[in-house]
């Protein structure tokens, strides 16, 4: 299984996990230079908002399916010298709490309005990642006239675009990948340890951070028990669900990592069978990422789509060149 299969579904089993109680003698500390508060968007949800800091327009950066918003704390510092950047962590999900959604997706883009509004943000710029993009479409849909332009981070698939001109969502979820492997308890013997065999499994490295979002810890910091956030059977429904987002009236950037690079333990594995298998899923997954780039290309008018090998955390392994299209997208924003 692929971490890229974030938009298709199979991956959020890796990522839709909870956050860390931690029981360590020596608390962990966070090095990220964010400060946090929690603000209170709906009757019993508060989102936790991360503050980088920075000067001049604000931006917010939403993370994937499973992530928290702690999956930014290395990429958001690189934005501060130009901009005020913030991050949000969806309901249901790492320290924000939780409470059904009465209205699918669109409730998912109420919480960013709610926060904007709350922080009083004029005309910030929304960055996704992955699932994120139902967010982007949502806020462009609801009150376009409150952000400045979204920019879509391997996020523009049919979940936050879907005129008919694309794939379903549902090809994306029908190509068989590969089963991922799991960490040893060697590889649990610390978090820097199993950030480690992450970055070697998967190809590039998330901060530390995020994995201290993601697993309990145990008394002599072990890594223990990746449990479910409470929010991954609503943002399945999301994905899969019926809204439908055809217009998207702001300025938009896009970011397709076309082709993929596959992850580091299918091109290395010693099984022919997995290698073989990988291949195969990818082939496909970029024939159906190509559909949805022209889709999205042909269907909104002005946006700018770029295509750039990498995988499906681009903004990690590509990160000079996403730091680039940004800035020159930002740069020409009103």
């Amino acid at each position: 299984m692929a971490r890229w299969n974030h938009l298709c579904g199979p991956l959020l089993s890796l990522a839709l996990v909870a956050p860390l109680c931690s029981q360590q003698s020596v608390p962990w500390r966070d090095p990220s230079p964010h400060a946090i508060q929690f603000v209170t968007v709906d009757k019993y949800v508060r989102l936790e908002v991360l503050d980088w800091g920075g000067l001049g327009r604000p931006v917010i950066l939403l993370p994937g399916g499973g992530d928290t918003a702690h999956v930014f704390d290395e990429f958001a510092p690189k934005l501060t010298a130009n901009y005020r950047v913030y991050g949000i962590t969806r309901r249901g999900f790492g320290a924000s709490s939780y409470a059904p959604l009465k209205h699918g997706a669109d409730r998912l883009g109420q919480d960013v309005l709610a926060v904007i509004r709350a922080l009083k943000l004029k005309k910030p710029v929304l960055v996704g990642h992955s699932i994120a993009g139902v967010e982007l479409s949502s806020v462009a849909s609801l009150d376009a006239k409150r952000i400045a332009g979204v920019v879509y981070l391997e996020a523009a698939y049919p979940y936050a675009f879907d005129n008919g001109e694309g794939p379903p969502m549902k090809a994306f979820q029908e190509v068989p990948s590969p089963q991922f492997p799991r960490p040893s308890e060697f590889d649990l013997r610390s978090f820097s340890a199993l950030q480690k065999w992450d970055a070697q499994v998967y190809g590039f490295q998330l901060p530390e951070s995020e994995f201290h979002q993601k697993w309990d810890s145990t008394s002599d910091g072990r890594a223990k028990n990746l449990h479910d956030f409470p929010g991954s059977q609503y943002l399945m429904a999301v994905l899969m669900g019926t809204k439908k987002y055809v217009k998207i009236p702001v300025p938009t950037l896009a970011i397709f990592a076309i082709p993929h690079v596959p992850e580091t333990w299918m091109t290395e594995s010693t099984d022919p069978g997995v290698r073989k298998a990988a291949a195969a899923y990818f082939t496909n997954v970029d024939l159906l990422a190509e559909k949805q780039a022209k889709a999205f290309q042909d269907g909104v008018p002005g946006a700018r789509v770029i295509r750039q090998r990498g995988t499906h955390y681009i903004f990690i392994s590509n990160e000079s060149d996403v730091l680039r299209e940004m800035g020159a997208f930002l740069a020409g924003l009103k």
